[in-house]
């Protein structure tokens, strides 16, 4: 949801930092792998329990891999297999951060459940999405999109690093709403071969 539509909201911002690190020779690729390279130091701060700076450096991460499609596009260098670096980036860092949360939880039976099928439901989503679109099929769609995901988990373990008891309740709406976001897709998918 907030990917499709965020984007043109939030043009304003980030293409003149596009065009500032294009104006750096930075290409899109190397935005993409230092965006990844954040977040998964991120990922590995919230595995130390660290939970305030590991949301925030992880978001950072994620601020950055939002530039990287913008800044192909003023650069004219927008490919496939940049696309493909972006996702394949983009999997990596979801499963940084939720890895780096089930370890910290490691002793919570719980917790660390919920982890696991947090980690599901995120590399579920798009795996039905690129599956639909192998077929000719429109995969998108449902409430939780990557940006969603990535909101609602740092959110959560931030909030959770200032000591309030989100943790659980977080990972179970997470776990709930991307189960359900890959049952729409599903569904949708399933219409649409029809």
């Amino acid at each position: 949801m907030l990917d499709l539509r965020g984007r043109s909201r939030l043009a304003p911002i980030i293409d003149p930092i596009a065009s500032l690190l294009g104006k750096m020779r930075l290409t899109p690729t190397i935005i993409t792998v230092l965006g990844l390279l954040v977040t998964i130091v991120g990922g590995v701060l919230i595995a130390s329990g660290r939970y305030v700076a590991g949301a925030a450096v992880s978001a950072a991460g994620s601020l950055l891999d939002a530039l990287d499609g913008p800044l192909a596009r003023m650069q004219g260098t927008a490919s496939d297999k940049g696309a493909f670096i972006d996702t394949m980036s983009d999997r990596f860092g979801e499963v940084a951060v939720l890895a780096g949360l089930a370890f910290s939880l490691r002793t919570d039976e719980t917790g660390l459940m919920l982890c696991v099928f947090a980690l599901a439901g995120s590399l579920l989503i798009p795996y039905v999405r690129s599956k639909a679109e192998s077929w000719g099929a429109e995969g998108r769609g449902g409430w939780m999109g990557r940006a969603e995901r990535v909101i609602l988990v740092l959110l959560g373990v931030g909030l959770a690093g200032f000591g309030l008891p989100v943790l659980h309740g977080m990972l179970w709406l997470f776990v709930t709403l991307t189960m359900f976001t890959v049952g729409q897709r599903i569904r949708n998918t399933w219409r649409q071969l029809d």
